[in-house]
């Protein structure tokens, strides 16, 4: 009986340890350096980019992309179609569109020529340049831009994201989850 109570014990002193030394660590943790980042994944840009061309009338637009192909877009002022900054033979075009059984049809185009320039507010004053890059006058600005694109129709100035409401040659109205702003430039 004694035997039988030792035993008895061995088996659940053994029992305990082995419960009792589960690593609760995962083995597989890769160690995370301090120069390593982690990233999102970045979007794809749908956006076709060109020149327009001399083709380009009331309802059809001429791209001579940046790849040299002649795309024509068709497009419906009166539907659906945004026309931002005008078409102007010889502008950079940025076009946001989709395939039809007609052809493509284009559903917003961004005139990056009329975009180029120096805009003002309030409380900014800053000069989107060609190449992505933009250059801020007010010193005490907190957050400059200094970078833009376009990305699938949307102006992203750094991280910000803006829909663009409305774009003249001596307008530009931007839209984002805080709200419309409204810069001007002198002719």
């Amino acid at each position: 009986m004694k035997k039988l109570v030792f035993v008895f014990s061995v088996i659940l002193m053994a029992g305990i340890l082995a419960v009792g030394c589960k690593q609760t660590k995962p083995v597989d943790e890769v160690p995370v350096d301090s120069d390593t980042v982690m990233v999102e994944p970045m979007e794809i840009d749908s956006t076709v980019y060109g020149v327009c061309g001399e083709g380009t009338a009331m309802h059809t637009l001429e791209l001579v992309t940046d790849g040299g192909d002649t795309l024509y877009y068709t497009y419906q002022v009166e539907e659906d179609a945004d026309i931002l900054g005008g078409l102007m033979v010889g502008d950079r075009i940025a076009v946001m569109g989709k395939e039809s059984e007609h052809g493509l049809v284009g559903k917003k185009f961004i005139n990056l020529t009329t975009l180029l320039g120096k805009w003002t507010s309030l409380d900014k004053n800053f000069e989107i340049v060609e190449g992505g890059m933009v250059s801020s006058s007010v010193e005490a600005e907190s957050n400059p831009w200094v970078s833009w694109k376009i990305l699938n129709g949307h102006l992203l100035l750094n991280t910000d994201t803006f829909d663009i409401v409305d774009l003249g040659a001596d307008s530009l109205y931007i839209e984002n989850k805080t709200g419309i702003y409204v810069y001007k430039r002198a002719l």
